[in-house]
């Protein structure tokens, strides 16, 4: 099996009553950059620890690089990075020390570990601060110093968990860069992220996952397809916003409705059609709409349509 870098095949992980991963199965090609979403608790970190090796399947297999996870751990871990969603440096120490300690641990050592120190300085953008103490680092900058020591042995497949998470708009952009760059250099990237617009941006596909399985996987076209011309109408209002969040979803044609930061979302078959009657249902509950926002069929239409939830929704 190595047509495919990839290989999740019937996987199934359950913890004491919860279901975690139920029988999934997918694969990544070569040199795509898989983005898999899902809202908190969907089985997305489970999946990633049983592909890393971290977790035991109750049943299933996965393979990297035509190597079976279980059986030939060893080959298979060597051809894998892992950038974890938590910070794993030594703070008290410099960015060029972080960089040999863990060179050491994945077998790099004299001028092969040096010349792949200063490579992946210049990947993260860190070189001028090579010397600094960790500590003093900010949390984007420990974060690119995280990427750089998944990438120091040349991995085949990167598994990236959320590796944008509260940083600042520059490493992000140099974060999410390199990624591109590692991909067009044909590594294989599983990225997972609360940023529906870094999946937009980065994936070649997007897989959905909730509840443990994966209810959608594809292209963004392909999944946009999904949902076909639903319009999501934005609204902000003076009023309660749970009986006016009841009114709208009790009306015919409103698919979803859901609240994020202080905004009524509706997601519904047609805008124009639909206004005349969201304004009426506030109306009968003592609401008033103070602003309406009207969106084309996107992504993020796309995973509330599936899930019933937003991304973000903790």
């Amino acid at each position: 099996m190595n047509k495919e870098a990839v290989e999740v095949q019937n996987l199934d992980k359950s913890f004491e009553d919860v279901h975690a991963v139920n029988n999934i199965s997918f694969t990544i090609h070569k040199g795509e950059i898989l983005s898999l979403l899902g809202p908190n608790g969907a089985g997305k970190t489970t999946t990633i620890g049983m592909i890393s090796g971290l977790l035991t399947p109750d049943a299933g297999e996965v393979w990297l690089m035509g190597y079976p996870v279980l059986t030939k751990p060893k080959q298979a871990k060597a051809k894998l990075g892992v950038i974890p969603q938590e910070i794993a440096l030594y703070e008290d120490i410099s960015a060029r020390a972080n960089l040999n300690f863990w060179g050491k641990m994945y077998g790099l050592r004299g001028k092969e570990l040096t010349q792949r120190a200063d490579e992946v300085l210049s990947i993260i953008g860190l070189q001028d601060r090579e010397t600094g103490t960790v500590s003093k680092f900010s949390g984007g900058m420990k974060r690119r110093l995280n990427v750089g020591i998944a990438l120091l042995h040349q991995p085949q497949v990167i598994i990236m968990d959320e590796p944008t998470v509260g940083i600042d708009p520059q490493s992000r952009r140099k974060i999410l860069d390199t990624v591109k760059d590692l991909s067009d250099q044909g590594v294989t990237i599983l990225y997972t992220t609360h940023y529906m617009e870094e999946a937009q941006e980065l994936s070649n596909r997007i897989a959905i996952m909730d509840y443990g399985k994966i209810i959608a996987l594809g292209t963004h076209n392909e999944l946009i397809d999904i949902v076909g011309e639903m319009d999501r109408i934005s609204l902000t209002i003076k009023g309660d916003s749970v009986k006016v969040s009841r009114a709208w979803q009790d009306l015919v044609g409103v698919e979803n409705v859901f609240s994020e930061d202080g905004i009524i979302h509706l997601l519904v078959k047609d805008s124009n059609q639909m206004l005349p009657g969201v304004f009426e249902a506030a109306a009968s509950v003592d609401v008033r709409i103070t602003s309406v926002d009207i969106q084309e069929p996107n992504l993020e239409a796309v995973f509330l349509h599936l899930t019933g939830r937003a991304l973000r929704d903790e």
